[in-house]
């Protein structure tokens, strides 16, 4: 049952302030800390100044991909509720968890049903599992039908090429929480006619 979403790799104040202040914001809006690799990647300084706002609603989370001791400790202090990890194992995470007090959205990157698997060597550290596709920065998707029949016992997110007009009915039944990033962009850039609808759509899944 989709209850929620997430806007990640939000880069730009005008952007953040349409989200926050939507009559239907999402629950999450993530920002890439540590991955230049991503066109949505945004340096620390900048990160700085833009999350120093009021959130109303919405979560912030910290999307890190394989974080060293030097960005942790560069974040510890902003603004954000959750942090989202790629490429950490179960031990890393739970040093992460318990040194910076933040709630853990644990990352999935998803080729075959094998890998779906692996949540369950994360049960007792993650608040939110996420599934996603391997192509991280591009947008890949992955076979959905891989998270069919199995009993979760956290919410779940899904991400992995979702567009802001897919017909997000048919994920329904296997994800509380739609993550769409690339989706909602023209041009490489966040498009507010595209999150429009997007949020929208959202609102109207919950009814």
């Amino acid at each position: 049952m989709i209850m929620d979403s997430k806007i990640c790799g939000v880069t730009d104040s005008e952007t953040l302030n349409f989200i926050i202040n939507h009559s239907y914001p999402p629950k999450f809006i993530g920002f890439i800390c540590n991955y230049p690799k991503s066109p949505r990647y945004i340096n620390i300084e900048k990160l700085k100044k833009l999350i120093r706002v009021d959130k109303k609603n919405c979560k912030f989370v910290a999307v890190l991909v394989k974080p060293n001791l030097e960005i942790l400790e560069k974040i510890k202090d902003l603004n954000f509720d959750y942090y989202q990890l790629y490429d950490c194992d179960p031990k890393k995470t739970k040093e992460i968890k318990k040194k910076y007090k933040k709630k853990i959205i644990t990352a999935f990157t998803i080729e075959s049903g094998e890998d779906v698997k692996k949540f369950e060597l994360f049960r007792s550290i993650s608040d939110i599992y996420l599934f996603d596709s391997k192509g991280y920065e591009k947008s890949k998707s992955f076979n959905h039908s891989f998270l069919r029949n199995i009993e979760f016992d956290k919410r779940v997110m899904i991400a992995g090429n979702i567009k802001f007009n897919d017909n997000l009915d048919n994920l329904r039944e296997i994800a509380d929480i739609i993550d769409i990033s690339g989706g909602l962009e023209t041009s490489g850039v966040k498009d507010i006619s595209k999150i429009e609808i997007f949020l929208n759509k959202i609102n109207n899944l919950k009814i």
